[in-house]
């Protein structure tokens, strides 16, 4: 048997990641479409198999020699797009006297190559398609006998069901396919029904098959393609596997419960790829959480994961977080006490998050610097929330002085360690009875003392000050037996931490209530005013007095 894998077309469907990704090497769970089918075809007893290319066919000619087949894998450029029939007749020469197979490359599937082979020779029809059934694709007529009735118009009396572009050709096909021509083999099919011939319909409902020719396909595919396989690995056999969209965050990205049974995983979907050589959200999740889990600190475990798709599969830490445990608390000594739990792995993480922190993987700026300071928290204060939320005039230049003091005292007293950068109590999950830390793709090296401001000051639960007061002071003597710091040094650079942490605050949730229609987030807004007004009220709120006025004026 040979074989054609037809990879020559746009797209477009796909767009537009198929501007710098061609069809064929979509990964699924990391590895190639056109991988997955070669490496099926080898295993169904493939002799030889011819791939034709158009679309960014240089990547696929790349990727192609690269790998080591076990069966020669020819490429074959088409200077135009020639359709199924045309790249078929255009590679006459490859084929012999004995029927052959052609598939397309948008498709993920389990069906056995070798059955449906054996299938075409036990009969004396020119043609075998495989079809299946799928409600959105169902388009082909089959009669009772199983043979092809027609294409595109279905008829209550008949099977309706769905090409799924695999299909078994004898040579003969050739002849009913012009040369040099776009041409679909559809079109031959045609020809040859219109002749008496008739082609046979091999019905594939005992496999699993995809299309992958959209993204909300692709992705789809993906996560049932992933969610089998990992499953698989850590539990044997899996027999039904249940998706569950769980509640989103502030960010853009899809969180799931995928279930078989007892066993349970997280999957964030961060969406396709959209640049393919920067440094995306999504990788700087998988790299981070996997340095911070080899280092021991208490983060979920990444299982299986695809950079391209943007799926991710972890531990699953279920659904009580410190938002929770606090709401539930008896009385103050238990909240301090959940708190110092938390400060414990806090003050962990950001001595060992350090080691061997690699900077490549961080996710917009390598460092929390001057510029992210004046631009992601004061100018989106001033954006967001001044101007936006509030409906004022005041934007980032009436403050720029204040801002560009404030970002300079920030690292003047910056105690540099590994930060979270979202350290909230929703990102603080517990499970048996031990906290653990997500969402921390926006990590990097910078002052350790924002953490902890983000921690004290977080709106959803408005720790009052007596208790902040002492947990900095805990905070102070952990971090302390981890590393050599600056008891003084460290609680100045608190006070400005505390600052620039509620601007970003403030511009976050009036960004998620107004522009990303998440009005939950509305109602923390005055407790990060209040908590605002607080901070500036204190001694560093000294050095900035306008900034302080306008909040004394709201």
């Amino acid at each position: 048997m040979k074989a054609m894998i037809l990879a020559a077309g746009f797209g477009s469907r796909l767009l537009p990641y198929t501007h710098h990704t061609p069809k064929p090497l979509f990964p699924i769970g990391g590895r190639p479409v056109l991988d997955i089918l070669i490496k099926s075809l080898e295993k169904s007893g493939c002799e030889a198999i011819i791939i034709n290319t158009h679309h960014l066919y240089t990547k696929i000619v790349k990727f192609i020699h690269e790998q080591e087949y076990k069966i020669p894998v020819t490429v074959c450029y088409e200077n135009k797009i020639l359709g199924t029939g045309g790249a078929v007749k255009n590679v006459s020469d490859f084929w012999d006297h004995r029927p052959f197979m052609v598939i397309n490359s948008d498709i993920l599937t389990n069906i056995d190559f070798k059955d449906i082979y054996k299938f075409h020779l036990n009969h004396d029809h020119p043609a075998t398609l495989v079809l299946y059934d799928d409600k959105n694709f169902n388009t082909v007529s089959v009669s009772h006998e199983y043979f092809i009735n027609d294409f595109h118009n279905t008829s209550a009396g008949s099977l309706n069901l769905t090409f799924t572009g695999i299909q078994v050709l004898d040579p003969e096909i050739l002849d009913y396919i012009p040369d040099n021509q776009f041409y679909s083999t559809i079109d031959a099919f045609k020809k040859m029904i219109n002749q008496g011939k008739q082609i046979k319909a091999y019905i594939a409902n005992q496999y699993w098959w995809k299309d992958i020719g959209t993204p909300d396909s692709y992705t789809s595919a993906s996560i049932e393609f992933m969610s089998i396989k990992i499953f698989s690995r850590l539990w044997g056999d899996c027999s039904n596997i249940k998706t569950t969209q769980l509640k989103g965050d502030g960010s853009d990205r899809k969180w799931y419960r995928v279930q078989d049974g007892e066993n349970t995983l997280i999957m964030a979907d961060h969406g396709i790829r959209q640049e393919p050589k920067a440094v995306s959200e999504v990788d700087a999740f998988i790299d981070i959480g996997c340095h911070l889990y080899n280092k021991g600190i208490p983060v979920p475990k990444i299982h299986m994961y695809d950079r391209f798709s943007g799926l991710v599969f972890m531990e699953d830490l279920g659904s009580n977080h410190l938002e929770n445990l606090v709401k539930q608390a008896e009385n103050n000594d238990k909240i301090i006490s959940l708190y110092k739990n938390v400060i414990d792995a806090l003050a962990h993480m950001a001595a060992a998050g350090v080691r061997d922190f690699d900077l490549s993987w961080t996710y917009q700026t390598k460092r929390y610097d001057k510029n992210l300071i004046l631009e992601k928290e004061c100018r989106y204060f001033t954006d967001q929330y001044l101007q936006n939320y509030l409906g004022l005039s005041l934007g980032f230049e009436d403050f720029k002085e204040e801002f560009e003091l404030l970002a300079d005292k920030t690292l003047e007293f910056e105690v540099t360690g590994f930060i979270h950068r979202d350290m909230q109590s929703r990102n603080i999950m517990n499970k048996d009875k031990r906290f653990y830390f997500i969402d921390f793709q926006g990590a990097r090296l910078g002052p350790v003392q924002y953490d902890i401001s983000s921690l004290l000051i977080d709106p959803y639960v408005k720790l009052p000050d007596f208790i902040q007061n002492q947990l900095i002071s805990y905070y102070v003597q952990q971090i302390s037996s981890h590393t050599c710091v600056d008891p003084e040094k460290l609680l100045k650079g608190f006070m400005f931490t505390s600052i620039t942490r509620n601007l970003q605050i403030l511009g976050a949730f009036s960004f998620l209530s107004l522009k990303k229609n998440k009005p939950l987030f509305k109602q923390y807004i005055p407790a990060a005013v209040q908590s605002l007004k607080i901070n500036l009220s204190r001694q560093a709120g000294s050095l900035f007095p306008k900034l302080k006025h306008t909040m004394e004026k709201l």
